[in-house]
């Protein structure tokens, strides 16, 4: 008697963060790419919502935040941990961030009314919802910081990691900065590239970036170049495939010198280089370059 087949299990994307971080536009880009989204679900739904639809979606992604009713930190994430019990289900919360100046400036643009600020400013309500999803950002499988980030970056990031037509893999995001304007707040892992020939202090090569020929050979002529790429090489060749293994699919390296136009911008863009060479899903930007 043949043993019945195992019916494969639903992908269910959460989706939540703060205000003005992008929800609205992952949730598009997710349903364009096949999964079946859903936006502002109440919490006490969810539950018979993914019991009905778990036989007929392959993939969901459900938009939850402050704005829905009855949402409570706590009991989201007690229900998003009996999510993750039940049978059939493959469970994965992303928070979706961004920098405080950068969201009042979004509100601000689009002149929309910040869900907790109805009667002060939008600074109060950012700060407050902050607070608020606090234990849940801990909670979340994947953090996205979308301050920097175009609605074409995003798109790449949300593909790379949530494609529903490819064997999942990790993607890697590398991003140059500047030390003097204060670390990448999605950085998961800091190299430090202070320590290489500074092209600032030629003065052909001074309104250069990392991006000119010049200034990379400028770079790449350090004695300790080539033996400091290659064991940032060698130390990252076995600890990719670990994140991945630990259920990560994004990550992010940033590579900081002082002013984030020259050593930090040569270093990112070789590495991102190397790592599309090894089969990881790659991409780069430079924060502080302009």
């Amino acid at each position: 008697m043949t043993a019945p087949e195992s019916r494969p299990a639903t992908r269910l994307l959460l989706v939540t963060g703060l205000s003005g971080a992008g929800k609205s536009v992952t949730l598009k880009v997710l349903e364009d790419l096949g999964y079946e989204a859903i936006d502002n679900l109440p919490l006490r739904l969810v539950h018979n919502l993914v019991r009905d639809a778990e036989d007929a979606a392959p993939a969901m992604a459900l938009g939850l935040d402050i704005r829905t009713r009855d949402f409570d930190a706590d009991t989201f994430i007690a229900a998003v941990d009996g999510l993750r019990r039940r049978d059939h289900l493959d469970v994965h919360l992303l928070f979706l961030d961004g920098e405080e100046e950068i969201l009042r400036r979004r509100f601000s643009e689009t002149r929309r009314r910040h869900p907790l600020a109805a009667d002060r400013p939008v600074l109060d309500g950012i700060r407050h919802e902050r607070l608020l999803m606090r234990p849940v950002r801990a909670a979340a499988d994947t953090r996205i910081d979308t301050s920097r980030l175009s609605v074409v970056e995003l798109r790449q990031v949300l593909e790379g990691s949530y494609a529903l037509d490819e064997p999942r893999r990790l993607s890697v995001f590398v991003t140059s900065f500047g030390f003097r304007r204060g670390l990448p707040r999605d950085a998961d892992l800091v190299i430090d590239v202070r320590f290489l020939s500074n092209p600032h202090y030629d003065a052909a090569l001074k309104d250069l970036t990392g991006l000119h020929g010049d200034v990379v050979s400028h770079v790449e002529a350090d004695p300790d170049f080539a033996s400091f790429f290659k064991g940032l090489c060698d130390m990252l060749l076995p600890l990719l495939p670990r994140y991945l293994a630990e259920g990560k699919s994004y990550l992010t390296i940033a590579i900081g010198c002082t002013g984030g136009r020259h050593r930090s911008v040569v270093v990112a863009e070789k590495l991102t280089r190397w790592l599309s060479e090894k089969g990881f899903a790659a991409q780069v930007r430079h924060h502080d370059m302009d």
